[in-house]
This record gives structure tokens, C-alpha cells and sequence, in this order.
């Protein structure tokens, strides 16, 4: 009997420590968390552009001789008609003087020529002198007459070529370096330029975007214009534009469509052949749904979130991302405004994981923190 009871008690332990352990609950996972916002976003373009002058032309000699004097240095802020060179005027003021004593020559021959006409032309109408000889008178009178009218032509070419040896800038803006010092001769139209001058404020921008955007490019400068932002190494302030260009076809071996703002650039920030970032401004979404960049991941599928549900448990959501601006995605679809939704720590989560949330901040300073 004694020997039965013990049995009985053996088996009951033995029965006891063959069951298994109750299972612990899963551990927490501790995330960094935001809240979804819905605000307004604007809708931006982005893009490397190429800054240009809005004119730029290479002085150059319109008569030969020998220059004289530089009224300009390298470098210097030019005005408009500023005298910049000064070529040797002599054989030209010599040129004119002959053209003017030809002109007062043929002058003294058409007045003599028309007295005669006066003085014999009521005697050829009395008949004292036949009609041939009156014809004669004539046409000596018409023939001076034409050949002052040259005279006063060659009058006019010989001071415009005089006006020439005086070299003034055709508009303001900035010259380069002077290529031929005065004491050399220069020729009409050399391939040498004297110097260059550029026009830098205002100034253009130009850069090209996918061929895809045009039609919202062009849908968008329909309602107004298009505000421009360029920024770059050496650009200490970002220089606000407008858009002033759009090119009539997209260029067919890369796709691009090429575009070109301006810039009034009083302060001179932007420099003709600088590279600069541009940001176009195409318009706004009011009410879009923006998450902080680090909250969208990639997966095989395409981009997900993990949002925190109300038992705060993760869950994993795939996400259709419109852009990115700032910082901040715009969730096209996926995610409402006011979700809070993960941004630090999803290496550690799957659907389902409970999580410890940090203090959840708008999207708006969740990015700004990161």
C-alpha cells in the first residue's frame, strides 16, 4: 500500500515537469515615431542649370588703323555708348576733307550750270538760240546736279567711317579682358576681337527637364507666371527668377526639353558660365498627406510605411509616394493625415510587432530633426 502511494506521487511529478513553460509576451520594440500632416506642398522641378548673358558681343574694329587710346579696363562696369577705343582719325578727316571739297566743287558747277539754264531759256522760247542748244544747258544743270548728290553721299560715308574710329559699348554690362593694346594696328572686322563685353544683370538661366513634364510645365505657365529659384556654390542668397523660355520641340537624342529664366541679379550673385541648382515652382497640392523621408522604405514590392495602430502594434502598409520636397514625401495614397507612423527603428519590426513609442512630432519637424 505504502509502496502504491509513492508510485502515484512519482508519476504525479513526473507528469508535472513534463509540461511546457507558459510562453512569454513579446517584447516591445522601441521606434521613433511622427505624425502624418496634411498641409499644403508645393509642387517643384528640379534641375542643373547654365548661367548665361542675355547679350554678349566681341568688339571689334569697323575701319583699319592704329589704336590710339583704351577708356577701359579689365574687367570694368560698362554704360551704354561709353567710348572704350579710340583708333587714329586722320585718314579719315582727310578723306573728308576731300569729300567735302568735291562737294563744294560740283556745288559751284550746278549753280553755274543753273544760271545758264535761267539766262538762255527765255531766249531759246523767243527762238534766238535752236532747241538742241538749249537741251544742252539742260542736261550740264542736271548732270551737276547728280554729281553733287554723290558728292553729299560720299560726304555722308567718309564721317560715319570717322564716326567708326571711335569705339563706344552698344550696351551696359561687363568687360572682359582687353586683347589688343593701343599702338597696334587693327583691321575692319578682325578675327581677333579688341574685348568682350556680357551683359549680366539681368541674366539668364538655362537647363533642361524630361521631355514628360511639358505638358505640366506649359499647363502651369498657362495660369501665370512660373517662379524660379537658383542656388549654387558661390551663391551666398538664393536668387528668385521667373521663367521666361520654353523650347517649341523636346530634343529627340536625350529627351530633355530646355527651358531658360531670368534673373534680374542686381547684386551680380550670378555669374555668366556658373552652374547653378535650379528649383521650378510649377504650383501647389493644398492638403497633401506628407510623411518624413525616413519614414518610407523600399521594399520588393514597391515603397510601405509602418503605422502604429490604436493597440499599438505595427503595421506594415504599402505606400504611393508623389514626390519628395524638403524632406518630407507626399503620400498619394496609403496614409491619411493625423496617422503616426514610424520613422526610426523598422529594421526590427514585421506586421504585428508591438512597439514603445517616443513622443510622436508632425511631419514637419520630424524632418526637420533628421
Amino acid at each position: 500500500m505504502k509502496s502504491s502511494v509513492c508510485t502515484a506521487v512519482l508519476i504525479t511529478m513526473l507528469a508535472a515537469c513534463s509540461k511546457a513553460p507558459p510562453a512569454s509576451a513579446p517584447v516591445a520594440v522601441p521606434v521613433s515615431v511622427a505624425v502624418a500632416a496634411g498641409k499644403t506642398v508645393p509642387d517643384l522641378l528640379a534641375a542643373v542649370g547654365t548661367v548665361e548673358a542675355i547679350n554678349s558681343v566681341a568688339v571689334k574694329s569697323l575701319v583699319d588703323g592704329q589704336l590710339l587710346e583704351s577708356h577701359v579696363k579689365d574687367g570694368d562696369e560698362v554704360k551704354a555708348g561709353q567710348l572704350l577705343f579710340k583708333i587714329d582719325p586722320r585718314p579719315a578727316q582727310a578723306s573728308l576733307a576731300q569729300a567735302n571739297a568735291a562737294l563744294a566743287k560740283d556745288v559751284a558747277a550746278r549753280e553755274l550750270a543753273k544760271a545758264q539754264v535761267d539766262r538762255y531759256d527765255p531766249v531759246a522760247k523767243k527762238g534766238f538760240i535752236s532747241a538742241d542748244q538749249m537741251q544742252q544747258y539742260r542736261t550740264a544743270y542736271e548732270a551737276a546736279a547728280a554729281a553733287v548728290k554723290v558728292d553729299q553721299a560720299n560726304v555722308a560715308a567718309t564721317q560715319l567711317t570717322l564716326g567708326y574710329t571711335d569705339i563706344r559699348a552698344p550696351f551696359a554690362g561687363r568687360a572682359g579682358r582687353i586683347l589688343v593694346q593701343p599702338g597696334n594696328l587693327v583691321k575692319a572686322n578682325d578675327t581677333n576681337a579688341l574685348l568682350t563685353i556680357n551683359q549680366v544683370a539681368p541674366i539668364f538661366v538655362s537647363f533642361a527637364v524630361p521631355g514628360a513634364y511639358v505638358e505640366r510645365v506649359r499647363a502651369a505657365q498657362a495660369k501665370g507666371a512660373l517662379r524660379v529659384q537658383a542656388r549654387g556654390d558661390g551663391v551666398t542668397t538664393p536668387q528668385d527668377g521667373d521663367l521666361a523660355f520654353v523650347d517649341n520641340a523636346v530634343d529627340p537624342a536625350t529627351n530633355t526639353i530646355k527651358l531658360r529664366a531670368q534673373f534680374a541679379n542686381a547684386e551680380e550673385n550670378l555669374w555668366p558660365g556658373q552652374f547653378v541648382n535650379i528649383t521650378l515652382t510649377l504650383g501647389s497640392d493644398a492638403d497633401a498627406v506628407v510623411v518624413p523621408d525616413a519614414a518610407v522604405k523600399a521594399g520588393p514590392n514597391g515603397n510601405y510605411v509602418f503605422v502604429v495602430k490604436a493597440d499599438k502594434k505595427a503595421e506594415q502598409r504599402a505606400v504611393t509616394v508623389a514626390r519628395s520636397v524638403a524632406g518630407e514625401s507626399v503620400i498619394a495614397k496609403g496614409v491619411d493625415a493625423g496617422e503616426t507612423i514610424v520613422v526610426d527603428g523598422q529594421s526590427r519590426l514585421i506586421d504585428g510587432t508591438p512597439i514603445q513609442i517616443a513622443e510622436a512630432k508632425p511631419a514637419g519637424e520630424a524632418a526637420a530633426t533628421k
